[in-house]
């Protein structure tokens, strides 16, 4: 698994169409619904207007809807939020939205002016006026940059920017020169594609990308199967291929390695699966790669001194299994330089290994220019650890930073010696820090304001015994002086998947939204998540993932039984994976909850391998193709689940048409059968937005009010 994010397009199959009986279609078999899987066709659209109509009308018209909606918007658009920027010798650039630019403007200013209270930013690029220059729903997406130094000093930042229509994955990405704030005439360009890139000079670019527009170049998951070297001056398809990976791959990608003297080494990672993988190096791009002896599971963190930075997601043991057995969860050096030289089976060193209720978060692993910081987990809490690399060898310690939230690094870089580190807690707002490695020095830059009233509210965790006998841990935020009586209207929020952690974090929409009004929020850390390493994660997969709805289960029994709350005043929310969630559990434990919000979910899992992005994610859930793994999703599929005899409660569906990551079929598909049963439900697609759902700042405020208002009809207006 590496850092980028793995979403891509799936063409979707044939389906052998078949009917259990005349009157009662088995959706095992046949699926009446697969219109809707036409994302923009006449019928599913006119279908969508009618739901998005119904569902606005009866929660905007709502009393409490416009206060939601007002809080929101003006959190959303505060002005003394913090602007957290990337340094570029000696400047900071950050990407910013407001009232005043929606779709955001990206800026900079001097290292010295960023940290005063109000700083001079200077424009350097504003997307609302290229989309409107242009006549396009732009949506940035971020930035690849290489900083080329020249002899006489001068520095030169060249940036691939990508940009969506309307917020889709895929991106057009052209070529602009940061230094002098213009697009480079004649630069590299990159049509609309899910395109992936790395500089390996400022004249030679490494891509992997939809070569020819015409999908022949995708692998059956639709991710890119060639990445190639493209230098300046040539035509794209005149570009030098590097490697060419398997069809039933989900993909290729490229990267370039940064060694020890300052030179780039072009590498190409072979994707077997969204957790197994391959690197290949290329010293000779003339010549074939050469493979370099990883565990197949990993995570990479960069590059330092030299070696190759990684986490280890399986037990492993380099050499062949004849060297030292490094634990899944521990951050290894790979010896670069020893291995282009000499040594093929190469020198690899333990770097950190975390202690049994610790973890890794080796996603956020970062590299400076005299040390790597690797963010930690310490039962669901946040710490930094600082390595370094000299004479004595590997040291590791763990540094001086707040306690008892969420730490992330905010940016770093190999040609930089400041980092910058956020902190944030349930009650604690977002505080920014400088870091410099080399003297340890920590001074807190900028902090937000208070968002909402946390003086009377407090944070507590608690452990629930799953079915098994495990312990799942969970916070919850309420009032102080809450009643035992099982009255409190109660948001519990899980995830659990794809090794992603659920940590302390500061949200202003929440607090003003529902805890400052009575709300209890609750976080669930179930497994499939990464909040206890590896192990953790792998405990849910395929075929044991019943295990992950166990445990949030399992938390909701404890806050009952604790008198906490009640269903008639429990609530549930997730999204993505989370939204799958959502829908087991309508589907399984019905009578848990009163309100149910389920964000651009996943809920065919018998054809979800079919749409979009979920070829990638069979390593995940399971195949419909394997028969054992057919028989699981069928049990669990919440959309196969479904019973038109059965009582649930009305949830809350919320996708977005343009989602290229989670097909939006998945979220109608399962409100059509709550409308072909005569059953209540709230649906609610967003024309704009992809997989986040919202395309600016106004959507998310409109968003969460919505939310906000379903979750307050159903569980603070009961009795």
């Amino acid at each position: 698994m590496k850092k980028y994010l793995i979403a891509t397009v799936l063409t979707v199959m044939p389906w052998a169409y078949g009917m259990a009986d005349e009157t009662t279609p088995d959706f095992t078999v046949t699926d009446p619904n697969i219109w809707m899987e036409k994302v923009e066709s006449e019928r599913s659209l006119s279908w969508v207007k009618k739901q998005n109509s119904r569902t606005l009308t009866q929660l905007q018209k709502d009393p409490v809807y416009q206060d939601l909606f007002s809080k929101a918007e003006a959190i959303i658009n505060i002005e003394e939020r913090i602007p957290e920027g990337t340094i570029r010798n000696g400047e900071v650039y950050n990407f910013w939205q407001d009232a005043d630019h929606v779709r955001g403007i990206l800026r900079k200013t001097t290292w010295d002016s960023y940290q005063t209270p109000s700083p001079a930013w200077q424009t350097v690029l504003d997307i609302d006026q290229l989309a409107e220059s242009e006549q396009k729903n732009w949506v940035y997406k971020g930035s690849e940059c290489f900083t080329a130094h020249a002899a006489a000093g001068n520095v030169s930042v060249h940036c691939m920017m990508s940009l969506s229509d309307g917020g889709k994955d895929a991106a057009v990405q052209r070529e602009f020169n940061l230094t002098e704030k213009r697009w480079v005439k004649d630069g590299f360009s990159l049509p609309e594609a899910k395109s992936y890139v790395a500089w390996l000079s400022p004249d030679q670019l490494l891509v992997a990308t939809d070569w020819g527009s015409d999908g022949s170049t995708l692998s059956e998951s639709g991710y890119p199967t060639e990445v190639k070297l493209w230098k300046r001056g040539t035509p794209a398809a005149e570009a030098t291929l590097l490697y060419r990976g398997e069809s039933a791959d989900l993909g290729a990608f490229p990267m370039a390695l940064r060694l020890a003297e300052g030179r780039y080494l072009a590498a190409a990672w072979r994707e077997e699966n969204f957790w197994e993988s391959a690197l290949y190096v290329y010293p000779d791009p003339a010549k074939p790669g050469i493979r370099i002896p990883l565990p197949r599971q990993l995570t990479h963190g960069g590059e330092f001194d030299g070696h190759f930075i990684f986490t280890t997601q399986q037990d492993w043991q380099p050499q062949g299994g004849q060297g030292p057995l490094f634990i899944a969860g521990s951050v290894l050096a790979l010896d670069l330089n020893a291995f282009l030289t000499a040594d093929r089976d190469a020198r690899v060193s333990l770097l950190y290994q975390p202690g049994p209720r610790q973890a890794v978060q080796a996603t956020q692993v970062e590299i400076t220019r005299s040390a790597i910081l690797v963010p930690v987990t310490d039962n669901v809490r946040g710490t930094l650890v600082k390595i370094t690399h000299g004479e004595a060898g590997w040291q590791a310690r763990t540094l001086d930073f707040p306690a008892n939230g969420r730490l992330g690094i905010a940016f770093a870089d190999a040609d930089e010696d400041l980092a910058l580190v956020q902190y944030e807690g349930f009650l604690t707002p977002d505080s920014l820090m400088s870091y410099n490695p080399v003297n340890d020095d920590i001074r807190t830059l900028k902090s937000l304001p208070v968002q909402f009233d946390a003086s009377d509210l407090m944070v507590e965790q608690f452990e629930a015994p799953s079915s098994d006998g495990t312990l799942i841990p969970y916070f919850l935020v309420h009032k102080k002086d809450i009643p035992l009586d099982g009255t409190t209207p109660t948001l519990l929020y899980g995830y659990g998947g794809f090794q992603v952690s659920m940590q302390p974090f500061y949200s202003g929409l929440n607090g003003k939204l529902w805890l400052e009004r009575g709300g209890a929020y609750v976080l669930a850390n179930i497994r499939g998540g990464g909040e206890f390493g590896p192990q953790w994660h792998q405990a849910g997969l395929k075929t044991q993932r019943q295990i992950i709805y166990d445990d949030f289960i399992a938390v909701a029994e404890q806050l009952i039984a604790k008198k906490i709350t009640t269903p008639q005043h429990l609530g549930i929310m997730g999204g993505s994976n989370g939204g799958l969630l959502m829908g087991v559990m309508l589907t399984q434990r019905p009578d848990l909850w009163n309100a149910v919000v389920i964000q651009v979910p996943l809920l065919d899992m018998l054809r979800y391998h079919l749409l979009l992005a979920g070829a990638s994610w069979v390593g995940e859930y399971g195949s419909p193709d394997v028969p054992e793994e057919r028989a699981w999703l069928e049990k669990m599929s919440p959309y196969h689940n479904f019973h038109s005899d059965k009582d649930y409660p009305e949830p809350f569906f919320l996708t977005s048409t343009k989602d290229d990551r989670v097909h939006p079929a998945h979220a109608r598909k399962m409100a059509k059968r709550f409308e072909d049963a005569g059953k209540p439900f709230l649906y609610y697609e967003n024309t704009d937005g992809g997989h986040s759902a919202a395309a600016n700042l106004q959507e998310v405020a409109k968003r969460k009010a919505l939310e906000f208002t379903y979750l307050t009809g159903k569980l603070m207006s009961q009795p």
